[in-house]
C-alpha cells in the first residue's frame, strides 16, 4: 500500500513542501515517483516520517536527525527508543503539571511553598539512568543528592549557568569557530568549572559525556535548540579541552 505525497502530508499535519524538503535532504525518499511527477511512499517510508517527526519534537536540527537515522538502521529497535523517550517526556511533563497546580493551589490559599513539589519533574532525575550506567550509581546517588540539598534559588541559578553556557557555544557555533580556538576553548572552561560543581571530571567522563550529547537526541535538542549544530561544536570543543589539560 502507498500514500500520495498530499496524503501524507495531511495525515502528518505537514506539507508538501516539507516533505520535498525532507527529500532534498537525503531524509525522506519517496518509495516511487509516479508518471504525473507526483511522490508516492509506501509504509516502510511512513514509519520513516514518523521518527523523523518524533526526532524533530525532541528539537534536533535536521543534520542532527540524519545523524540518528544513520546510526540506528534497526528500525525496531529504533522505535523502541523513541517510545521510551516519549514515555519518560509524559512523565515529566505528568509531574511538572502536578508541581504546577500544587504551587497554583498552595499560592492561592496562602500555604507554605516546598522546593522539592515546585521543581518535581524539572531537575535531572530523568537522566538517572543514563548516569548510572555510564559512571556508577554512586556519581548518580552524589548527584542527587547534592541537587536536593540546594534551595530554590540556587537551582535556578545552575540551570541558568549552563543555560548561558550553552548559547555561548551556540553563539561561537553561529560564527564558524573552530573547537580548538581560543574563543570556544574558554567557553569550554566555563562548562568544566560547572560540572566540576557536582563532580571531578575525567579526560575520559569529559571525552564521554561531550559524545553523549550527540549521540542522546536529549542531550542534542538541549543544545541545538540554541542553534544548529552547536551539540557537536560542544562535544569536538571537549575531546580538545580533555586531552589539552586532562
Amino acid at each position: 500500500m502507498e500514500w500520495s505525497i498530499q496524503e501524507i502530508a495531511r495525515k502528518a499535519g505537514t506539507t508538501s513542501r516539507t516533505l520535498r524538503h525532507y527529500g532534498e535532504r537525503g531524509l525522506l525518499e519517496p518509495s516511487r515517483i509516479g508518471a504525473n511527477g507526483y511522490r508516492y511512499y509506501d509504509q516502510a517510508a511512513l514509519v520513516r516520517l514518523q521518527r523523523i517527526l518524533l526526532l524533530r519534537e525532541l528539537g534536533l536540527s535536521l543534520p542532527a536527525i540524519a545523524e540518528v537515522l544513520e546510526g540506528q538502521r534497526n528500525t525496531s529497535a529504533a522505535l523502541r527508543t523513541h517510545l521510551l523517550l516519549l514515555e519518560q517526556e509524559r512523565e515529566r511533563i505528568g509531574r511538572q503539571i502536578d508541581a504546577v497546580r500544587t504551587t497554583l493551589h498552595k499560592t492561592e490559599n496562602g500555604e507554605e511553598l516546598m522546593a522539592d513539589e515546585m521543581f518535581d519533574g524539572f531537575d535531572h532525575t530523568r537522566y538517572e539512568k543514563e548516569v548510572t550506567e555510564r559512571w556508577g550509581r554512586d556519581a548518580y546517588e552524589k548527584g542527587d543528592r547534592w541537587w536536593r540539598s540546594l534551595d530554590a534559588e540556587r537551582k535556578q541559578a545552575f540551570v541558568d549557568q549552563q543555560a548561558g553556557i550553552a548559547r555561548d557555544f551556540a553563539a561561537a557555533a553561529g560564527q564558524g569557530l573552530a573547537a580548538d580556538s581560543d574563543e570556544v576553548q574558554a567557553i569550554t572552561r566555563r562548562h568544566i568549572d560547572w560540572l566540576s560543581i557536582t563532580t571531578t571530571p575525567t579526560k575520559e567522563y569529559v571525552i564521554g559525556l561531550g559524545q553523549m550529547y550527540v549521540d542522546d537526541p536529549r542531550f542534542t535538542a538541549n543544545y541545538d535548540k540554541h542553534g544548529e549544530g552547536t551539540a557537536v561544536l560542544v562535544r569536538d570543543a571537549m575531546k580538545v579541552y580533555a586531552e589539552r589539560n586532562l
